[in-house]
Formats: C-alpha cells, structure tokens, sequence
C-alpha cells in the first residue's frame, strides 16, 4: 500500500473512530472495588472508552454489553513471551479478545501492546521486544477475523520524541531509537492503527523546579512559546505538535493520534494538590467537550483521562504522587468539582453501595513515648506494607505533628490488613480507637478501608467470599512483629 492510500485510510479511519472521553482504570489496589461498581461508575458519568493495563477476566467480563469501548494491555513482562511464540500470541488473542467479543460481547477496539516500552529508565530491556509482539499479535488478531475490528498500538511515554530546536516544528524521533520507531510506526499507518502517547504536564513542574508553572495549565496566562509565528500557551499542545511533526518530517502526518494518558494528581507532592487537578483536568476536559484540538493538529482530541481511582499498590519509583492519580478516591468518592461535559448535572457520580469496614482506627497511645526505640522501626514497617505517601511536604497530611505520623502509618497499616487486631500491636505503641482522629483542619484523613473484594480470586477456585491470603498475612504479621 502506497502512502497516499495509507493517508487516506487513516484519514478515513480517523473520521469513522468512535469518540467520547476516555478514562484509564488501574488495578493496583489492596482493596479494589467490585467490577460492576467501577462499570456503573463509567457509565453513569458518560465515559465512552476505557483503557486497562492488563486482560483480567473479570473486569472485562463485567465491561460485556456495556456498550464501552475497551483498550485492553499486555503488560511489558509479556512482550517476550507473545513477541517469540506465534503460537503464544494465538492463544492469548483467543483468550483475551476474541472470547470476550463472541461470549461476553465485550466491545474491544484497541489491544495495548506493552506499556511506555521505551522509556529511558528501562535501559532498553523492551527495545528488542515489543515490535516482534506488535507483529505477532496483530496477525493473531488476523488470523482471528478481528483484523478491521481490533487494532493494536502501543502506548508510548513523551520521551520517545524531542525537538531539535525548543520550538515543537523541530520534532523528531529520539536519536538511539529512530529507525526502531519508524519501523513501528510504518506498521501502525499500514495497519489502520493509531499512534498512542501518554502526555503529563505534571512531570515537567515535578522535574523541574524552573518550569514556569502556568505553562503547564489551560488558561492561556502563561507567555506564550512562538514557533515561526504559530503561539502556544501550554505545554499539551506544544508537546503533542512535537509528535505531530516527527511523523510529518518522516512521512506519517497523516497518523492518528490517542492521548494514552493525561492528567494531574492530587496528593504526595507540594505540586499535587487539589486544586492544580482540578484545574488541569477541567481545563483539558473543557477543551475535549468543545473539540478543540492544537495548532498542528485542530481536529477533536481522542484522549483517555489519568485516572478513574487511585491506587494504594503502584510503584513509588517515580515519586509518592503515583498512587493518587484518580479524580476518585480509593472508595469511589469524587475528590473535586469536575465537569466532564457528560452528564446532566455536571458533576461526578460516585461509587454507590460502597461498603466499608467498622468506624475503628489504629492509633498511637497517648501514654506512648517518642523517643521509644521501637517508633522508628515500626513506623518503617507499618509504611513499607501500606501507604504514608500522604506524608512529607507538601501532602495532604503534611501538617501532622510527631504523633499525628506514627498514627497515621500505624492506621495505614491496620486498614489495608482488614482491621485485624493483630495489625494494631505495636509493642506498647498503639491502640484500637473509635474516635476518628482525623484532624478538623485541612484535607488530611485517615482512612477507612472499604470491604475486601474477593470475587475474582474466588470465583475461579471456587471458593467466593472467602477472605483468600488474610491467614498468611496474619502470619506474616506475627512473626515480624513478635
């Protein structure tokens, strides 16, 4: 196929893609709401899309007749396996796609194939794999009867492009890996398949302490960058229009474009706040309901928000924010006012029927001493195992006096293993309390945590309601401690 033809059918294919905002949901959660939940959830306020990390049988199968549309990933710990064996990429595309289209009538559009392979951080663990099993898995999905129906891409961090000058019509391919990613590139245009990239402002503020912050913001009071006459007042646009130049400069201007991921998050950082969330978001939200896109690019924006929920179980590498990307709270609660233009009320509809443990918290004892040898350690314990990103400079609960930490790592700790009382016995430390110790100031709480959920575990063994892997953990618990 010629590049005209292939222009065309992108052009074509871009026109005919189905639009709506789009919402990544996670799963690294130790308390994960229900399935069904989350889906009410997207489908009570009007996300059209949903992009997810992994083929879980259960959120899929909850997604069937949803009428969403579904991206569904290969994790990058994959990529080895389905890029090596056709016979692998076979059953996993029977697996995970074509069995949840013909049974559960999932409405799958999108197969993720690894996710930001390229980051620089990865030293190139991934750069010989993920076009082996872009390749096998699209041909998979040929030989499936689902090669117009299901189209692959792979999600990609910003930094697999740069411009040569600080103006975005300078845009190119990263040096060490240009020819990999023409080579990719090619086969999504010949495909039909998109170009997918995860775009965040907040990582350019959160980097760099000169990055001037309103730059980063959707309400043109930043000076704006002048590229030969063409303006830009935010960082999104002259980041995406970067992109858009790289594939023009190499023959590809013609290729669709999806925002992977976008957003802001609104705890463990001094620049993750509330507030800056809810601006960010509401301003691209703003943007993506009126169908302005960049000056390179005008046309409507397909984008998927980062994120629906938060996640108390992803990796800290990259900073303390990571676990509070949601405009949702752990328990499904909206944390701001945001208007996604997609429903009547133009607010967020929470999670409903959430249930939630007994009123009780872990807490320091009043007679305890700070200067006891045991604090330390047991704080470093109780946060090594559950979650204090909450804590430090800047954070929600950044304010909290000497005591006010140890409790809330202790609660912490004591939440996430089900408010078993042996996650309260640190020795002569702590105590159960049914007073909320939250303090009456400010946006810091300390949590309750919602009912496990072990549907998906069970189900599959049988075994439904049963509280899988608590004996283990009480264990585990009681060997460390004693």
């Amino acid at each position: 196929m010629g590049k005209v033809s292939v222009g065309v059918a992108c052009l074509f294919w871009m026109i005919c893609s189905v639009r709506g905002i789009g919402v990544n949901w996670g799963t690294q959660s130790s308390h994960p709401l229900p399935p069904e939940t989350i889906v009410r959830m997207l489908r009570e306020n009007g996300f059209q899309r949903v992009k997810l990390f992994d083929a879980d049988y259960g959120t899929l199968k909850a997604l069937g007749k949803s009428g969403i549309e579904v991206m569904v990933g290969i994790p990058n710990d994959m990529l080895a396996s389905v890029g090596g064996s056709m016979k692998a990429a076979d059953k996993w595309v029977a697996k995970n796609v074509s069995q949840h289209i013909t049974s559960n009538n999932v409405n799958i559009r999108y197969v993720a194939v690894g996710n930001e392979p390229f980051l620089e951080t990865y030293n190139g663990s991934y750069l010989g794999l993920t076009f082996p099993a872009l390749r096998n898995i699209q041909s998979a999905l040929v030989k499936a009867g689902l090669g117009s129906q299901v189209k692959v891409t792979v999600p990609l961090n910003a930094d697999v492009y740069a411009s040569s000058s600080q103006y975005p019509s300078g845009g190119d391919f990263r040096t060490d890996i240009h020819d990999y990613m023409l080579t990719i590139v090619n086969f999504l245009s010949v495909s039909g398949a998109p170009f997918t990239v995860n775009i965040y402002p907040f990582i350019s503020l959160y980097s760099d302490p000169n990055f001037p912050v309103e730059y980063a913001f959707f309400d043109g009071n930043a000076t704006p960058l002048n590229d030969g006459g063409t303006l830009y007042y935010n960082m999104f646009d002259a980041n995406l229009d970067t992109l858009a130049y790289a594939l023009e400069k190499n023959g590809f201007g013609n290729l669709p474009i999806i925002v992977g991921e976008i957003g802001w998050p609104t705890d463990g950082d001094r620049n993750a706040n509330m507030e800056y969330a809810r601006r960010f978001n509401q301003g691209f939200m703003s943007r993506i309901s009126g169908g302005r896109g960049t000056p390179k690019r005008p046309g409507p924006i397909d984008a998927y928000l980062f994120s629906l929920i938060d996640e108390d179980e992803k990796s800290i590498a990259p900073g303390n924010f990571e676990r509070h990307w949601g405009i949702f709270t752990y328990d499904g609660q909206a944390k701001y006012p945001l208007n996604l233009g997609t429903t009547n009320s133009g607010a967020l509809v929470p999670a409903k029927d959430v249930h939630y443990l007994e009123r009780k918290w872990c807490v320091m004892k009043p007679s305890a001493k700070l200067d006891d040898p045991q604090v330390a350690q047991s704080v470093s314990y109780a946060c090594g195992l559950a979650d204090c990103t909450c804590l430090g400079y800047g954070t929600s609960c950044g304010n909290l006096d000497a005591r006010g930490n140890i409790s809330y790592a202790f609660n912490s700790y004591f939440q996430k293993n089900n408010q078993l009382e042996v996650a309260c016995k640190f020795p002569n430390l702590s105590m159960i309390t049914k007073t909320d110790p939250t303090p009456s100031v400010g946006n810091c709480k300390f949590q309750i945590m919602i009912q496990p959920y072990y549907e998906s575990v069970g189900q599959r063994f049988g075994c439904a309601g049963k509280p899988l892997g608590l004996v283990s953990v009480l264990i585990l618990m009681i060997l460390t401690i004693l």
